[in-house]
């Protein structure tokens, strides 16, 4: 999944509604989008003991996703788009990755241990997309996993818990340890996560032994 490459082709829900708050900051769509991730995080916490919650946190985590993308447009069309708003858009991104998945990985619904490398899995393929720009080199959304994607999965997994835990249970059992559908999706962004960030490690040496080159012709 790397669906970072396609956010033009969301263009046709974001235009209308950008268009319609073009004279709203974006940096207050950009608030709104980090509160609601933060209110996603507490209900996803939260809903190991009530699962109804998993609904609301998938409905959460989307409408986030959606300001996140929504801020940018709004400030395109507007004319508004400056390196303070960039930075901002930055920082709020690493915050909303948080709340969502520490809160998974401190819930009930995902072993500690794998939280842990989940968490460091998403915090490294950012931090690798940005310092490659920081050192001179382009910015970085290659790789198996980017932003895009760990919204479209957190928004799908709880729906498939729900499913699963009114149809099933909230675990089912694979050599004899217990594991939700949740604590897959956790699994795949540690391991994922992790692969990804040595992946831009890789492109960016790559691009900056290009750069050098370039400069000794």
């Amino acid at each position: 999944m790397v669906l970072d490459k396609h956010r033009k082709e969301a263009d046709f829900t974001l235009a209308p509604v950008a268009k319609r708050l073009i004279n709203v900051n974006p940096n207050t769509i950009s608030w709104l989008g980090l509160i609601v991730a933060a209110i996603s995080g507490i209900v996803l916490y939260l809903s190991w003991d009530t699962h109804w919650m998993l609904i609301l946190a998938a409905a959460l985590v989307l409408l986030s996703g959606y300001f996140d993308a929504l801020d940018g447009k709004i400030a395109k069309l507007a004319g508004k788009c400056s390196v303070k708003g960039d930075y901002l858009d930055h920082v709020f991104d690493r915050y909303a990755d948080m709340f969502m998945i520490a809160a998974i990985a401190v819930s009930g619904w995902c072993n500690t241990y794998v939280g842990l490398f989940a968490v460091m899995g998403v915090l490294l393929t950012s931090y690798m997309g940005t310092q490659a720009q920081a050192i001179g080199a382009k910015r970085l959304y290659d790789g198996l996993l980017g932003r895009a994607d760990r919204v479209v999965l957190c928004f799908l997994f709880p729906i498939l818990q729900f499913v699963m835990c009114m149809l099933y249970g909230d675990t089912f059992e694979i050599f004899g340890y217990d594991i939700s559908l949740i604590e897959i999706m956790m699994i795949y962004f540690a391991v994922v996560g992790n692969l990804t960030a040595i992946q831009r490690v890789f492109i960016t040496w790559h691009n900056l032994g290009e750069m050098e080159s370039e400069k000794k012709e």
